[in-house]
């Protein structure tokens, strides 16, 4: 089967090699943000406040949270290197079991562990400043618009950008005379762009929630059957956290407001149409209701976050700007891919070959000719994410491609043709065979679907006679004794007990700097979007 990149990706590595330039990806800056629930010895979500020792949620640089006190969240600062990646990820989850009490355990898959209703998750605090209550007040918003269940599936994020100095040559290269921010974000767009398109081929790999606790369902009906008395699964499923149990935005497309990833001015357009236009579902739930703020507004979207996104374009924010107005004064300054499941079988959550594999696609998407979307495009790419997620080791599976169909395994065979020039150069330009080694691990998956996580998963607990609850408690177990086996470098144990501290002075300084009321406060945040206009 031809790549659906037609050599366009050959093409501009030969380029790239060719000038001597090919070195120019050596150095890409990447980041990881893993999300872990915090749950009880007997696996049921603690209702204890974020734990004293890890520091301001508001404010820490590494150790933050999510939509729930319990739902933690680590990350990484931008690195370079896979290896720099995972020394972080595993010290910072090495401290934060140090602070842990009561036998806590970081739960190990994304799919939550016995979730009691709705009421037995608490909300993540973060302080008296109103950048604290507005944190809070969205994830109030949240829990009315789509339940508090959706959001606490947790999850890993993968942060990418290209080295500063590859983009001038590469720019050269394409013969483009725009501004360089210009080109660069135009770039990222058309990455983003491919990216989608692939983005079945992620929950394929490496999605590990193939099936959920009943209590997760809370009795509403559902597609899924039946494993066990406790646990409830679809036979071929990858992702259930992709899949339509996961947090879905549905407001913007029943009334035709939806992110256009054509360019920048057409993406930040459509979210702040979201982020302005009223919804009448939401104007119903009020925002300011009995002297309690419900949510930041009654519109699509409070804030850009909101959006579900399988990628996303970022930019550095200031203190109180928003991000589409981040994005639109400075353009693209990397990618966040947002698909990745918790990985199970790894106590990071994340592997060395996840992460090279994924670089190497991401350049492949870059590198690949990206054009814009259209409606029926866009609606093949949404309905075959969703058939991978839930049906993607299914035998014969067909996606849609160019409105015809074509084989989940012959179109994931193609995709990986076309990264293995990529592969090859970042092995050598990395003195490594890590990235050919990565690759030829992912292309047995689409051979033997029994080989991905989810295949794992579901034998493991047919074979142990165990449902999903007893399967992810041994894992979360097996992980804690990892852990608490690993001497935590005394250099690195300071490192963290400074942020702690610097953390909480942090937070006291901006609550001591208000000078304005929430309401003002909040009139001010979305009133940039008017003096931007």
């Amino acid at each position: 089967m031809e790549s659906m990149f037609d050599h366009s990706v050959e093409k501009r590595l030969a380029r790239l090699t060719d000038s001597g330039q090919g070195d120019l990806l050596r150095g890409a800056q990447m980041g990881v943000e893993k999300e872990s629930l915090r749950v009880s010895p007997d696996g049921k979500l603690v209702q204890t406040p974020h734990p004293a020792g890890l520091g301001s949620p508001l404010t820490h640089p590494q150790i933050t949270t999510d939509y729930s006190e319990a739902l933690a969240e680590f990350i990484t600062p931008p690195l370079q290197g896979v290896e720099a990646i995972l020394d972080q990820l595993r010290d910072v989850q090495r401290f934060v079991y140090s602070e842990l009490e009561n036998d806590e355990l970081l739960w190990a898959t994304s799919m939550p562990c016995v979730v009691a209703g709705e009421s037995s998750i608490p909300i993540a605090q973060y302080g008296d400043s109103n950048l604290g209550q507005m944190k809070t007040v969205y994830r109030r918003g949240l829990g009315h618009r789509y339940g508090r269940l959706m959001q606490v599936i947790a999850g890993v994020h993968f942060n990418y950008s290209l080295p500063e100095a590859f983009w001038p040559v590469f720019q050269q290269l394409e013969g483009d005379r725009r501004p360089l921010q210009d080109f660069i974000s135009d770039r990222y767009f058309g990455l983003i762009r491919n990216l989608q398109r692939l983005g079945w081929l992620v929950p394929y790999l490496f999605g590990a929630s193939p099936a959920v606790c009943k209590s997760f369902l809370s009795g509403q009906p559902t597609q899924l059957v039946e494993f066990d008395r406790y646990t409830a699964y679809q036979p071929y499923a990858t992702s259930l956290r992709m899949g339509d149990i996961g947090y879905q935005n549905n407001q913007e497309a029943e009334t035709g407001v939806k992110a256009d990833y054509t360019s920048l001015d057409t993406y930040v357009d459509s979210l702040i149409r979201a982020i302005t236009t009223p919804c009448p579902r939401y104007e119903r739930i009020g925002v300011f209701v009995n002297g309690r703020w419900e949510q930041l507004n009654a519109n699509l979207l409070q804030i850009e976050n909101e959006y579900y996104s399988t990628i996303r374009p970022k930019q550095l924010t200031g203190p109180t700007e928003m991000p589409a107005l981040a994005l639109r004064r400075r353009g693209v300054r990397y990618v966040e891919l947002r698909s990745l499941d918790v990985n199970a079988y790894d106590p990071l959550g994340i592997c060395e070959g996840q992460l090279r594999f994924l670089e190497a696609l991401l350049i492949t998407c870059l590198l690949g000719d990206s054009p814009p979307i259209a409606a029926d495009e866009r609606s093949d790419i949404d309905n075959n994410e969703l058939r991978a997620a839930q049906r993607g080791r299914q035998p014969d599976l067909q996606l849609r491609r160019h409105g015809k169909d074509v084989g989940l395994r012959e179109w994931g065979e193609a995709v990986m043709d076309s990264m293995q020039g990529v592969c090859e150069l970042l092995d050598a330009i990395q003195h490594t065979q890590a990235y050919g080694r990565a690759l030829a691990n992912q292309r047995k998956k689409l051979a033997d679907p029994e080989l991905t996580p989810s295949a794992r998963m579901l034998a493991e607990m047919r074979a142990n006679g165990e449902g999903f609850f007893h399967f992810a408690m041994r894992m979360s177990l097996q992980h804690r004794e990892h852990f608490l086996s690993l001497p935590l470098c005394p250099r690195r144990e300071a490192e963290f007990r400074r942020m702690t501290a610097d953390s909480r002075q942090r937070q006291a300084e901006i609550e001591a700097a208000d000078d304005k009321s929430f309401a003002v406060y909040l009139r001010d945040y979305f009133g940039q979007l008017s003096a931007d206009a």
